[in-house]
């Protein structure tokens, strides 16, 4: 297929610098990246990734975790190894 149209974009400075080194580590160009997520969107009729909102308000019972989490009524479990999680999680006398 031809490469025969041209789109200027604007965008933000640091988010294309920081995104042109991570395209670059992979082998792709801009250009190359838009046509590749183009192509996905054609293909997909829909945008090829989730688009999350990081300003969301937790679920009430995220917010109540936290809060007991925060009082101290709510045991965390912290492991220096993944074997060590394993064999918690395997163990027999486990309180819960």
């Amino acid at each position: 297929m031809s490469k025969n149209a041209t789109k200027n974009l604007r965008v933000n400075a640091k988010i294309k610098e920081s995104t042109g080194k991570i395209l670059a580590a992979m082998g792709l160009t801009f250009s190359e990246a838009f046509n590749l997520m183009l192509h996905q969107i054609h293909l997909q009729k829909a945008l090829p990734f989730e688009i999350v909102s990081f300003s969301h308000t937790p679920k009430p019972e995220t917010l109540a975790l936290i809060q007991r989490i925060e009082n101290g009524e709510e045991k965390l479990y912290r492991f220096n190894s993944v074997d060590d999680l394993l064999a918690d999680l395997n163990s027999e006398d486990n309180d819960d």
